[in-house]
């Protein structure tokens, strides 16, 4: 099911007008910070696996291995409990944001974002006073209800809010924040690690820093005018229209609003028209997108980066320094990102971070081939080359991959079917992440540095992929995506002419066409 146009309106863009206002910062700054959340837990989580005083309390196994044992490098941290330990919230986020959609729908974005900062704190609260493994596994799924929350709502909020011409960039918010989370935990894991036994409690519950923020910011934001015309609240939606874009001429911007919301209103049941044909285009992209961000190998570096660090030979706090240095990266990525996404391009910023990622992929996995023995670490000059290619592959993502997957899914849905659209391509990156989680020290153990050349093997296939199927979507208003976007693609045109729109929904159309 597909968006619509107002035709007989020449040059449609210029009728929207739209101002950067204070107020429309600050709603997004604050919704952004659900990306703290999520982007601090993804930071955290790895450095904390690698902290003595957590192993011995939680996984002495692991800890004997990692101080006794002699055997591979590559095998002192494979252990299902430890991957479980990481990847558990992922599964928990897969599941909740279907909840979390169902919630955006009926009672909209601000309440979820403010529900999924509720169980991100009760979380917090439970790993720090976790006295085993199923009270530490408990506050972890809480967690992963509070993040499947935030990534369904906070980018929609932000695509909503946002005017056209920079809704790329306002909503790389949500990367950026994810960029600064890792960063900010990849410096609180440096300074914990040196506090014996329990500074692994310090740096799992700074985690409830970004969610009380979140959570005390939540009651100063609007609701978005999309989800209040949504809800038969025209007259709101259209004050908070002019309010947010600074001007009392948003007539046309208005219009359009209301008429995918009375659009939507004919569907009664959204999770089942995202797989009638004319949506498939869009649901193929949404989940695809996913699919490949995870199988680049990111989480695989930032979930694990202090454990990779310290397999290929560097000490304890080496391993976290090094992890900070990924993390400036990824921060300086997201921010190149946000300033040239609405001006370059969705399309060229995927297929150079294909090119870069595959690269730094293969010399990494190169690196580790040549120079590396399974009981010996690197020398330094190898070592660092390993830091240098991990590092330039983080900055490929960074600008691209990271960021993207997120917002393209979150514009290419029209309104009907939106929340449900964006909780499949939700779920599907959880589901995805999950996996990457759970297997990636078990791969790490057993492909040795072939687990690199099998993420570069899907770095080209995407890359690919991207080149012939992904159209562009840059300065293109949400609701005419399907006329403007997927209607003049080569290969998607072929869904969007299927006749399974019912005829009161056409005779709505008709009626705007005038």
């Amino acid at each position: 099911m597909g968006g619509f146009v107002i035709t007989g309106v020449p040059d449609r863009q210029t009728k929207f007008e739209g101002k950067i206002t204070f107020y429309l910062v600050i709603c997004a700054v604050i919704a952004a910070t659900g990306g703290l959340m999520f982007g601090y837990d993804i930071g955290i989580s790895g450095g904390v696996t690698s902290m003595d005083g957590f192993l011995l309390k939680f996984f002495p196994s692991v800890y004997y291995k990692k101080k006794h044992a002699k055997e591979d490098n590559y095998c002192k941290y494979d252990d299902h409990k430890l991957q479980l330990f990481t990847s558990s919230l992922y599964l928990a986020a897969l599941v909740s944001c279907f909840f979390a959609s169902a919630m955006c729908q009926r009672f909209g974005r601000k309440i979820t974002i403010q529900i999924s900062s509720v169980f991100f704190f009760i979380g917090v609260i439970l790993n720090v006073r976790a006295g085993d493994l199923h009270m530490l596994i408990a506050g972890r799924i809480l967690l992963g209800i509070g993040v499947g929350f935030a990534n369904q709502a906070v980018p929609l909020f932000l695509s909503e809010i946002a005017p056209f011409h920079i809704r790329g960039g306002l909503n790389i918010l949500f990367q950026l924040n994810i960029t600064i989370g890792i960063l900010v935990a990849n410096i609180v894991n440096y300074y914990a690690s040196k506090v014996p036994l329990n500074g692994w409690k310090f740096s799992l519950g700074l985690a409830g820093v970004p969610a009380l923020i979140l959570c005390i910011g939540s009651f100063l934001i609007t609701e978005t005018p999309t989800s209040l015309i949504q809800h038969g609240r025209s007259a709101d939606g259209l004050e908070v229209l002019k309010r947010i874009r600074g001007t009392h001429n948003v007539e046309a911007e208005f219009q359009e609003i209301l008429q995918a919301s009375e659009a939507a209103s004919l569907v009664e049941r959204p999770f089942m028209s995202i797989f009638h044909r004319s949506s498939f285009p869009q649901l193929v992209i949404g989940s695809l997108l996913q699919f490949f961000q995870q199988f680049t190998g990111i989480n695989a570096i930032m979930f694990y980066a202090p454990v990779l660090f310290e397999a290929i030979g560097f000490k304890s706090n080496a391993s976290l320094l090094s992890s900070v240095t990924i993390g400036i990266v990824n921060l300086i990525g997201s921010v190149i990102s946000l300033l040239a996404v609405d001006k370059v391009g969705r399309k060229l910023l995927l297929l150079e971070g294909c090119l870069q990622m595959f690269l730094s992929m293969a010399a990494i996995g190169a690196v580790l081939v040549t120079n590396g023995q399974q009981n010996q670490p690197l020398d330094n000059d190898s070592a660092m080359g390993v830091v240098m290619f991990a590092a330039l592959f983080v900055s490929g993502f960074a600008w691209s991959w990271g960021p993207l997957a997120w917002l393209i899914p979150s514009e290419i849905f029209p309104l009907e079917t939106r929340t449900a659209g964006y909780a499949v391509a939700v779920s599907s990156n959880m589901l995805f992440t999950f996996v990457i989680a759970q297997i990636y020290l078990s791969m790490l153990c057993r492909m040795r540095a072939g687990v690199f050349f099998f993420f570069s093997m899907w770095i080209a296939i995407m890359g690919i992929f991207v080149a012939v199927f992904l159209p562009e979507t840059k300065n293109i208003p949400m609701d005419e995506m399907v006329a403007r976007v997927w209607k003049k693609h080569w290969y998607w045109k072929r869904y969007m002419d299927d006749g399974s729109r019912s005829l009161k929904m056409e005779a709505l159309y008709d009626a705007y066409s005038y």
